[in-house]
Order: structure tokens, then sequence, then C-alpha cells
């Protein structure tokens, strides 16, 4: 009996120990470069996989909807979505004044549509607080679920709670929140979206090579405190630091917008002339600055390289016009995973607390070919 005890304890100490270590894996210490790594690699395999990501936390690609998720708990205790043949939608989009979002939203109909469900649809014309409100008025017309594009991370993570006491799921798709005041798998459901760091560090990578390792670079940043302005500037940043002679000279926000893009290049070009290089956070501006170096007699792809990231089809089409040299995607066809993700999870599917878009890489090897599959 005594030696029996002891096997006994001995088997009861390794099961505590396992899941102590199953429950240290903090999913939001994935190394980027490590997701984008499996991501490639199973993608390519064209099958379901699943491999370890940083120390605990299980990364899965599934071939069906091209993400990757990342695993981590979801708290029993958030809102739950009953099983009907019918949801009423709310879908808060924080602007429609770029072929992203304007791509974004029709992706989010037709699925939508598809599937029989009322889409109950704000716009937040690029406003904040307007963004906010319509929240709040999505959970005054009490719509089954929430998806929201958050415009910044600080004031919609108080929208996120506002969600979660009204007892209404909420997904965040595209962009994140500050997870210092709210939290996936805590909070809300979990977040929908690319790796905007690892997409900044792409950027930087190819540009280093694209220069030979030396340049003045202008950066053209989105819009101020949100989540894609945020993480791109620090993965591309970040990299740009620990290579003495690529050196960024000047950086501004940009907004996202091709106008006003054009408008931050033509001022930043005036005070830095000697610039040789461009990174745009997003196409609409790399579009914009191309025509603020082309009225100053500037030769974009030529004198200045460009490097952007997005994938539009404008912005591709400037690939093959010899102008900009390389896109990172960042696809907006989010309809399909999003109401994928929402049905999984009112059949009780353990939700990661974040699933992560597999993208595609634009320069001249295979921008004439891809470009009519661009949004």
């Amino acid at each position: 009996m005594f030696k029996f005890n002891l096997r006994l304890g001995g088997l009861l100490a390794v099961l505590m120990l396992s899941v102590l270590l199953v429950a240290c894996g903090d999913a939001t210490s994935t190394p980027a470069a490590t997701t984008a790594a499996v991501a490639t690699t199973t993608v390519a395999a064209a099958a379901t996989t699943t491999q370890a990501v940083g120390a605990a936390s299980p990364a899965v690609v599934d071939s069906g909807s091209n993400a990757v998720t990342v695993a981590g708990q979801i708290n029993s205790a958030l809102p739950k979505l009953a099983r009907k043949d019918k949801y009423r939608v709310g879908f808060a989009q924080s602007e429609s004044d770029n072929p992203w979002r304007l791509a974004q939203t029709a992706s989010m109909k037709a699925e939508a549509t598809r599937l029989g469900y009322d889409l109950v649809m704000t716009d937040a014309g690029g406003s904040t607080a307007k963004e906010v409100s319509d929240v709040e008025s999505l959970i005054a017309q009490k719509v089954d679920v929430i998806f929201l594009t958050p415009r910044e991370e600080k004031p919609l993570a108080i929208a996120v709670l506002k969600a979660k006491a009204a007892n209404i799921p909420l997904f965040l798709i595209d962009r994140n929140v500050d997870q210092t005041q709210a939290k996936p798998g805590r909070d809300y459901i979990t977040y929908i979206g690319s790796d905007f760091v690892k997409e900044g560090q792409t950027a930087g990578e190819w540009l280093i090579k694209a220069t030979s390792d030396k340049a003045k670079i202008i950066e053209l940043e989105g819009t101020t405190g949100s989540s894609p302005a945020n993480d791109r500037k620090k993965g591309f940043d970040d990299l740009i630091k620990t290579h003495p002679n690529m050196q960024i000279i000047a950086s501004q926000s940009g907004n996202f917008t091709r106008n006003e893009g054009r408008q931050t290049m033509e001022t930043l070009l005036q005070a830095h002339p000697e610039v040789t290089a461009i990174y745009a956070q997003n196409d609409e501006m790399a579009i914009g600055a191309i025509a603020a170096l082309e009225a100053a007699g500037r030769k974009p792809g030529k004198d200045i390289i460009i490097v952007s990231i997005d994938g539009s089809k404008d912005g591709i089409q400037e690939i093959v016009d010899g102008k900009i040299g390389a896109i990172v995607e960042c696809n907006p066809r989010f309809g399909p995973v999003s109401f994928d993700t929402m049905q999984k999870y009112v059949n009780g599917v353990q939700l990661p607390v974040q699933i992560i878009n597999v993208d595609r890489f634009f320069d001249s090897s295979n921008a004439k070919d891809l470009v009519s599959t661009a949004f």
C-alpha cells in the first residue's frame, strides 16, 4: 500500500506540473516571425497542422480559412451566443474612405447575405468618438453579436467593455484595442486580423535588400493611435535600427489616405530632398506619395525606392508600372473567416484568442499575374 501511494503521488505531481505548463502559455508573447514561419510552412503543404509557437502556445493553420490561430484560454464567463436560424449581426465600421475599407464592408455584407442574416452596419466616418457611439447604438438595438473594427486602440476598449456588460458577444476584426484595458478571451471573444508587426518587418527586410542596406527613408504612418499604425511602425523601425546605414530621416502620419499621403510627402520632400526610399504603411499613402514625387520631378521606382502594405489593385498596378517595389498584403476580405468564427463559437468550439490571417507578398516577380486577384 505504501509503494502504491508513492506511485500515485508521483503520478499526480506529474499531472499537476503538466497543467501548470499548459496554463503558462501566453499568446501575446508569441514571436511574430515564428508565427509567420508556421503559416508559410503549413499553407504550402495545404493541410491543417498543429505546431508549437513560442514556449507553450500552439499555432494552427486552418487550410479552410487560411488563418493561423494562436491558442489561449477563453473565459467561460464571456457572453454566450444561442443557436438560431437567423441572427441580427452588428458591424461597426471605422470609415469608408478608401478601397481597403470598401472591400472589407463588401465582404461582410456578402457573407451575411449568403447566410441569410440581418447585418446592422454603422460607419464612423473616421471619427473615433462616433465609433464609440455606434457601438453603444448597436448595444441599444440589442443585436445578437457585434463585429468591431476599432479605429483607435484606447477609446474603443471602453466600447468593448460596454458590450460585455450588455451580455453581447463581440469579435474584433482587422484592428485591436489596448490590451491593458480589454483582453481577448476575457472581455471579447477573439481578435481576427493580420500580424501588423510582421508586416512592418517584412517591408523592412525587402527594403534592406532592395537598397543594398543603405538608404535615407521617409516613413508615412497611418492613423495615429491605431493598432496597424503602431505595430507596422514597431516592426519596421525596430529592424531598421539594427542597420546603421538605413536611416529614417522623417516619419509623419498620412492618416492612411491618398490625399493626406500626397500632402505629407510634399511637405517632407521639401524638408528632405536627400530621401532615397519611402516606407508607406498602406497603398493609398504610397500612391499619394508617387503623385507628390512626380510633381517634384522625381522618379519613383528609380531614384526613390518604395515599399508599401495592403495589396490593393491600384497598388499592385504601380508595381507592374515600376513605381512601387514591393507590397506586403493585408487582405480585407474578412466576411468568410468572421462568420465562420462566429458559428464555431455558437457550436461551442474552443476558440483561440487570436486568429491571424495568412497574407501574400507582391513584387515584380508576381505582380502582373496577381493584380487581377487584388481588391
